[in-house]
C-alpha cells in the first residue's frame, strides 16, 4: 500500500494518485505541533518537511521527484507523455516550474506576508520573489493561449503541478490570477480526480474554506 505523509504539496501527490486510481493512504503529519513529536514520521523523512511517500521499501521526498516516480513505476498513463511524444518537452518543463518556478517562489512571499514582524513584510527578498513568481507565471499564461492544458491537448501531471502552486498564492497571498489562469484553475478543479482529493485531503479543504471566506 502506497503511503502518502502529510497534506501541504502533498495534495500534488493525493491528486496524482486519485487520477491514476491508485490505492493509496493518507498519513496527516500536523507540522504547527512539531515533528519531534512525531518519531513514526521522523522514521521516514528524518528532515521533517513533507510530503512524504512510502511504496513498500521506497522512501522518497519531494513532490515533483514522487510523481514522477508514481507515473514510471506504475504507468504508462496519459497523465505522463513518453518521450518521443511531442508533448514531452513542454509537459517536463512545467511539471518542474510549478514547483521551482513557481510555489517555492511563493513559499517565500506568502511567509514575508503573514508570518513575518510586520516592519519586515514587505522586504527585498519577498519582492524579488514575487517578480520570479511573476515572470514564470508568464510562461503559464502564453502557454495557455496556445492550449487548453500545459502539455497541449490532454490533462497531465504539469496541470496538478502548476495548479497547486497557482492556488498556494490565491490562498496565501491572495495573488490575483487573470482571466486565462482563473479559466484553467476552473476546468482543473471541475475534474472528479480533484474533487476526490479534496475530499481526502481535510486539511486542504479547511484551507482552502478559510481563504474563500477571507474573500
Amino acid at each position: 500500500m502506497i503511503t502518502v505523509f502529510g497534506e501541504g504539496r502533498g495534495f500534488r501527490v493525493v491528486w496524482l494518485l486519485e487520477e491514476m486510481g491508485l490505492p493509496y493512504r493518507l498519513r496527516g503529519v500536523d507540522l504547527l505541533a512539531g515533528v519531534e513529536n512525531d518519531p513514526e514520521f521522523l522514521a521516514i523523512n528524518p528532515a521533517g518537511f513533507i510530503p512524504a511517500l512510502q511504496d513498500g521499501e521506497v522512501v522518497m521526498v519531494e513532490s515533483i521527484a514522487i510523481m514522477q516516480y508514481l507515473v514510471a513505476r506504475y504507468g504508462p498513463t496519459p497523465l505522463a507523455p513518453e518521450p518521443q511524444d511531442p508533448a514531452f518537452a513542454a509537459y517536463l518543463q512545467f511539471l518542474h516550474l510549478g514547483e521551482a518556478g513557481l510555489a517555492t517562489s511563493m513559499y517565500f512571499v506568502s511567509g514575508a506576508r503573514n508570518r513575518a514582524p510586520e516592519a519586515e513584510r514587505d522586504n527585498w527578498s519577498a519582492r524579488q520573489a514575487l517578480d520570479v513568481f511573476e515572470t514564470r507565471l508568464g510562461l503559464v499564461t502564453r502557454q495557455l493561449a496556445r492550449t487548453p492544458w500545459l502539455a497541449g491537448d490532454r490533462f497531465t501531471a504539469a496541470d496538478i503541478s502548476v495548479i497547486y502552486a497557482l492556488q498556494t498564492a490565491q490562498r496565501n497571498a491572495r495573488f490575483p490570477l487573470g482571466e486565462v489562469e482563473q479559466a484553467y484553475v476552473a476546468r482543473a478543479t471541475a475534474r472528479e480526480g480533484y474533487k476526490r482529493a479534496m475530499q481526502t485531503c481535510h486539511a486542504t479543504r479547511a484551507w482552502a474554506e478559510e481563504a474563500a471566506a477571507r474573500g
